[in-house]
């Protein structure tokens, strides 16, 4: 992803500091990160690391050298795939180098709670941006944020208040289920489609006369040229690709990925299972 000038996400679960230091000639991954249990061809000076870094409602893995070493920090504040439901990862999944990552005990459940406890305002959130600048001044911020039913919950009218507090970007997330390691009852608590809230965003910041003062982050099911044009007509400056990527490299869409026992080895603790895993940097 860093070789083709692109940014990758940590997600909410800390990244390895081996990760951080750009690959040096005749180093192989697994001398770098021994948890990897299969070889990828990488390139003298490939980067490891991942440009965007998240911050989510339960911290996981956010450290200081975390924080410093990102092009731009993300505020998790919901996902459109389960918005309210805050971040879980079962504890049959929680390894022990998941464990040492996310700074818990292995075989424990993580939920991060749907709030962000230190955040009930504008206010809060400002407090928690100025927080984050000072920790990496160089880095970007931004909040994810998913949409829901327009008539309940004004995603313009949050997204004006987000702006105000000074943050640079604002990410407006898909309201499909996306295969990510949650309970399968989220399934039932999705969000809205991504065009509703990206448009009412773009409105409302207009209205405001706010929209010159951020860029807008799109993303949701997003998988062929069209759909990045019709996010940039909607207002979107950037727009983020998940699903597509993981298809790339080998997800077969099981629908497994809560239960660890995805057999393309994509989402998956177990090293045996982790073995099937074909993707190669080259694919891109």
């Amino acid at each position: 992803m860093n070789r083709i000038g692109g940014k990758s996400n940590t997600g909410e679960g800390g990244e390895d500091p081996q990760r951080y230091a750009p690959i040096k000639s005749g180093e192989s991954l697994q001398s770098r990160i021994p948890s990897v249990v299969r070889d990828i061809a990488l390139q003298p000076g490939d980067s490891l690391r991942s440009r965007i870094k998240q911050v989510a409602s339960g911290r996981f893995g956010v450290t200081a050298e975390y924080l410093t070493s990102a092009d731009q920090i993300q505020i998790k504040m919901a996902q459109g795939a389960k918005p309210g439901e805050g971040g879980q990862l079962p504890g049959h999944k929680v390894s022990e180098y998941i464990a040492q990552l996310r700074f818990s005990v292995p075989g424990v459940g993580l939920i991060s709670p749907p709030p962000h406890h230190d955040i009930y305002s504008i206010e809060d959130l400002a407090q928690l941006i100025h927080d984050l600048k000072n920790a990496n001044p160089d880095a970007s911020i931004s909040v994810e944020a998913g949409v829901r039913d327009r008539r309940r919950h004004g995603g313009g009218r949050r997204g004006q208040g987000q702006v105000r507090s000074r943050h640079h970007l604002r990410s407006r997330r898909r309201h499909r289920r996306e295969p990510i390691a949650v309970t399968s009852s989220s399934i039932m608590h999705a969000g809205t489609p991504w065009e509703l809230g990206l448009a009412e965003t773009q409105q409302t910041l207009v209205l405001n006369q706010l929209r010159s003062r951020i860029v807008v982050q799109a993303d949701g099911q997003m998988k062929t040229g069209r759909d990045v044009v019709i996010a940039a007509l909607l207002g979107a400056d950037e727009c983020g690709f998940a699903t597509a990527p993981l298809v790339v490299e080998g997800c077969i869409m099981m629908r497994k990925c809560h239960l660890n026992t995805c057999p393309v080895g994509v989402a998956t603790q177990d090293p045996e299972l982790r073995k099937n895993f074909t993707g190669q940097p080259s694919m891109w």
